[in-house]
């Protein structure tokens, strides 16, 4: 059997301006993601790491490296990772990384969000446990930018369901995470300029004008403790916890 991957390129034209993503079924009867890039295809796992690996024997490197410290701690002793860590890590975010985007593209929000959320355990991960500022800041640079993408998909994902105040919600909070981080890294005047703040502000205003919402419930709130209308604010709160208990 050939072992080019001809086949698999045939009708699949690249295309630099997109996201090409596809699923597709493997010869042993399980799905795969795809996604072309320039020279090729680059296949993932659905579920676990992407390269369908088990990292010393855990789900993902991720989780291998949570494990040696936790058992520094247990020995009171202090972990940093090490040259061969960084860039085992490295390679790890850049495989949830690619993942992510093809999610993203085929509209698949809620594993978008996971890979997501992955990587920005793993930032916080590195924060603790960096050997140096520099290596922090080699991923810490990109926070704001994963913050974006999983606001998309969780606002995405709330559309999706039906629940387009929980997008809004999910605008905001991601908008002000994104504020947060400008803040940290003395970037307060760009955060209004910022390409994703706008992108954001503009899907936000997109919903309330499709969906016919001036304020959420939670802005109504704000504004009613703001105006000291408390028995207003009081039945916000109740409307607010139904909805939260699915009522």
């Amino acid at each position: 059997m050939g072992q080019d991957i001809d086949h698999a390129l045939r009708g699949w034209e690249f295309k630099p301006s997109v996201v090409q993503a596809r699923l597709v079924d493997a010869v042993d009867g399980r799905q795969v993601l795809q996604m072309r890039v320039d020279l090729g295809i680059l296949q993932m796992e659905l579920s676990g790491r992407p390269d369908g690996t088990r990292p010393h024997g855990f789900p993902t490197y991720f989780d291998y490296l949570r494990h040696q410290a936790a058992q520094a701690r247990r020995s009171e002793r202090t972990f940093r990772m090490s040259e061969e860590q960084c860039g085992e890590a490295d390679r790890e975010f850049l495989q949830f990384y690619h993942r992510r985007i093809c999610w993203l593209a085929l509209r698949n929000y809620d594993r978008a969000i996971a890979d997501a959320d992955h990587n920005l355990r793993f930032m916080d991960f590195i924060r603790e446990h960096s050997p140096s500022e520099e290596y922090t800041l080699s991923h810490e640079q990109y926070r704001g930018f994963v913050l974006f993408h999983r606001t998309q998909a969780a606002a995405a994902l709330a559309v999706e369901r039906n629940d387009p105040e929980l997008a809004l919600e999910e605008i905001h909070d991601g908008l002000e995470k994104i504020r947060a981080f400008f803040a940290e890294h003395g970037l307060e005047d760009r955060f209004d300029e910022d390409a994703m703040v706008q992108q954001l502000r503009k899907i936000d205003q997109q919903i309330r004008t499709l969906h016919g919402i001036r304020a959420t419930l939670r802005e109504q709130l704000d504004e009613a403790v703001a105006k000291e209308e408390y028995e207003t604010a009081a039945r916000i709160r109740d409307a607010l916890r139904r909805r939260a208990q699915g009522d």
